[in-house]
């Protein structure tokens, strides 16, 4: 088993490769994900994440052998980026990889974040939903990302935790993390698409875009047409990548 870990955990080497060996029997089910399994465990007084990465077929088997890093590899070392960066992100701590001719089972090992809520609470059914203060806070965070030439390609609802301060003062931490580019600029194209898999809803995107539009001094309809195009572009392409799934469902009956 090929492991890698962060420095601050190299005295804790043996209990964390125990938990990765025994990973079927121990820790706690932490959702029910079809394609990748997430535990929690418990490393003396703290309580770690696992995420588990689905064996891939044999064609990725093939590349993540000899071609290009695993997730599990490439979350981590994007995550010590963002670390590096001053960028929220659950606390690195290692990645496991299985030996062989054939590339196996891999392991992102980090630190369990406790959060008050994910983006995607503001765009769905909760006491969240469309809030400005938060929504306001989110844009000017990715702002931040991509001034620090950060292009988070999973930039959707369900990968950015929020914790809410009593100051009513917000932190976003990204998980997900194996889909990054780093640049030492990126361009307005690229800042605005960066927005389409966030929210559909047209109140939602102008708030963001405001808020952008004030930190980056880009003025505020430019942002916002450039923005909106994106998300309707990407809606567009989601509602026909469902009907055609839903016309090859109908077939194979």
């Amino acid at each position: 088993m090929v492991r890698h870990f962060h420095p601050t955990y190299k005295d804790r080497i043996a209990a964390i490769t125990d938990l990765i060996t025994h990973f079927e029997t121990k820790g706690e089910r932490f959702d029910k994900r079809k394609r990748n399994s997430l535990k929690l465990f418990d490393l003396d007084e703290q309580t770690i994440n696992v995420k588990s990465f689905k064996v891939p077929n044999i064609f990725n088997k093939i590349a993540y052998r000899y071609l290009r890093d695993s997730k599990a590899k490439r979350s981590f070392e994007f995550a010590t980026i963002l670390e590096e960066k001053g960028i929220g992100t659950p606390q690195p701590i290692a990645y496991f990889e299985e030996e062989g001719l054939l590339f196996g089972r891999s392991f992102y090992v980090s630190e369990h974040l406790k959060y008050d809520l994910t983006y995607r609470e503001l765009v769905k059914p909760s006491p969240y939903k469309g809030n400005v203060d938060i929504l306001q806070a989110f844009s000017k965070f990715t702002y931040e990302l991509h001034q620090k030439g950060v292009l988070f390609l999973d930039h959707s609802p369900g990968n950015t935790l929020i914790k809410i301060h009593p100051d009513h003062t917000y932190s976003f931490y990204l998980v997900d993390l194996n889909r990054m580019r780093f640049a030492d600029q990126l361009t307005f194209k690229e800042r605005m698409l960066n927005f389409n898999r966030l929210s559909p809803h047209i109140d939602d995107v102008r708030i963001m875009a405001e808020a952008y539009a004030l930190e980056s001094n880009e003025a505020p309809a430019l942002v916002f047409e450039a923005m909106w195009e994106g998300v309707q572009n990407f809606q567009e392409g989601f509602r026909r990548k469902k009907a055609l799934k839903k016309k090859l469902k109908f077939w194979k009956k």
